[in-house]
């Protein structure tokens, strides 16, 4: 089984469009990145943003003034491969959670850019949103900036505040 990440343009789309209260519906030139299953770094990641999930979800019910961009990255499985996707908006539903893909797939065919879609708490691996102007949370994206050419990792952190 693969794990797919995808970073550095498509969290510039996925950063666009909300700023511009648009969504993310024209394909993008998303640099997937793949990490191997059981990853240390990513799994860590994964959990620090799992253990914070109650407080982020109670934020985003919520927004306090000076926060805004609040996004899941949720996990699409199409047969053995799996790929994670940034999901603006989501928001709650009795079963869960339905919100729009922000990314283009690059491994599996099962969803599309912009699709609206269902999934549970089971199937998020990040979170994140902004305060301030600097980024909050989206723990795995900080394990992909070591994973990036560092010129393309320097240029995101200082466009869109990110501290890791």
């Amino acid at each position: 089984m693969t794990f797919t990440i995808r970073i550095a343009l498509c969290l510039l789309l996925t950063l666009a469009t909300q700023a511009a209260g648009a969504q993310a519906t024209e394909p993008s030139n998303d640099h997937v990145i793949i990490v191997a299953p059981g990853d240390p770094e990513m799994t860590a990641a994964t959990e620090t943003a799992l253990a914070g999930l109650d407080e982020f979800l109670a934020l985003a019910d919520t927004p306090p003034s000076g926060t805004s961009r609040f996004k899941l990255k949720v996990k699409v499985k199409d047969g053995n491969v799996t790929e994670h996707f940034w999901v603006v908006p989501f928001r709650r539903t009795d079963t869960g959670f339905v919100g729009i893909l922000s990314n283009q797939p690059a491994e599996v065919h099962n969803v599309v850019l912009g699709q609206n879609i269902e999934f549970t708490r089971d199937d998020i691996s990040d979170w994140g949103y902004t305060r301030d102007g600097r980024q909050v949370g989206s723990y795995t994206v900080c394990v992909m900036f070591k994973r990036m050419p560092k010129d393309e990792a320097d240029y995101v952190r200082a466009k869109y505040g990110f501290d890791c």
